[in-house]
């Protein structure tokens, strides 16, 4: 019964998803390695948002919503946008030694696909599995400049490895010097690597100004305006204020701040706005425990 329920809902899925929009999001939970369908993890993550956003919704629809949308995002696509970047950073990390290595064993006297291969018996983390991958594709029979090719594929979120490889498959294509190549280009990724640092490094002050104001003092300010209507709807002086619906326009207001916060610093920290939803979530999950608490203080007018 189980499996029927499931396959009907990944079928309907399927048909109400465009084709264009499914197969960006396939290479996306392929590019996260894991061990799922496209359409089987967006499900799975839909339900789960379903479940947790009813239970919410129990005590308050209001945050049922918010519970809903937030399990299912976070679930579907900020998990495998996680594992995505956690990957590819490390991939980046291990570029340039590795291409140091396939240097000194190509300048040892060894085909630039001996040197693939020996470099598979190194430890480079997940860049050994994907060099793994590509000498398998070329023992099968694919030219090596496919199977490179599809190793930048694999890996164009990464604008540093996309472009370290297309530069080597140019230089392999023309029958350029690939010890002195590979040289080259792995004190190009480390340089760009080292100023990716430095960005981070300077616009700490900012990104912290981001999470202060908009994961705490905002949520805060706004909690006790809401507590202070609160108390001057009761005494002598009476005022008539719809509370309840003040209260959950500023939560909301707090939510839309704290997601945009994030892309900012995104933008600011890594120059993309995508960067920035893992602080935006960050800050939205703060915004509303700051929110939520200050709006429980005792304020008596």
């Amino acid at each position: 019964m189980a499996k029927r329920l499931s396959s009907s809902l990944i079928s309907l899925t399927e048909r109400l998803i465009p084709e264009r929009w499914l197969r960006s999001y396939e290479l996306f939970v392929y590019s996260a390695n894991l061990n799922f369908m496209a359409l089987e993890f967006l499900v799975i993550s839909l339900l789960l948002g379903v479940i947790f956003g009813a239970a919410v919704a129990l005590f308050n629809v209001l945050y049922g919503l918010i519970a809903f949308l937030a399990v299912f995002i976070g679930i579907a696509f900020i998990y495998p946008y996680w594992r995505v970047t956690k990957r590819v950073d490390e991939m980046e990390r291990m570029l340039p030694d590795a291409f140091f290595y396939l240097a000194s064993s190509l300048r040892a006297g060894i085909s630039f696909s001996e040197a693939l291969e020996e470099l598979t018996t190194a430890n480079f983390g997940s860049l050994t599995d994907e060099f793994r991958r590509t000498v398998a594709e070329i023992k099968k029979g694919r030219p090596t400049v496919d199977a490179l090719k599809a190793f930048a594929l694999r890996n164009r979120r990464s604008s540093v490895i996309y472009r370290s490889m297309m530069i080597i498959i140019e230089a392999l294509e023309r029958g350029a010097p690939m010890g002195d190549v590979l040289v080259y280009v792995g004190n190009d990724v480390r340089e760009i690597l080292r100023i990716k640092q430095e960005r981070k490094a300077s616009t700490g002050m900012q990104v912290m100004f981001f999470i202060i104001t908009s994961g705490f003092i905002g949520p805060l300010i706004l909690g006790i305006v809401t507590q202070v209507m609160g108390s001057m709807g009761g005494g002598a002086t009476a005022v008539s204020l719809p509370v309840s619906a003040i209260k959950n326009i500023l939560l909301i207001f707090v939510g839309i701040q704290a997601i945009i916060s994030g892309l900012g610093i995104g933008v600011i920290r890594e120059g993309k706005y995508s960067s920035g939803l893992k602080y935006g979530v960050l800050m939205l999950v703060m915004g509303i425990l700051i929110f939520e608490g200050a709006t429980s203080l005792n304020i008596s007018m």
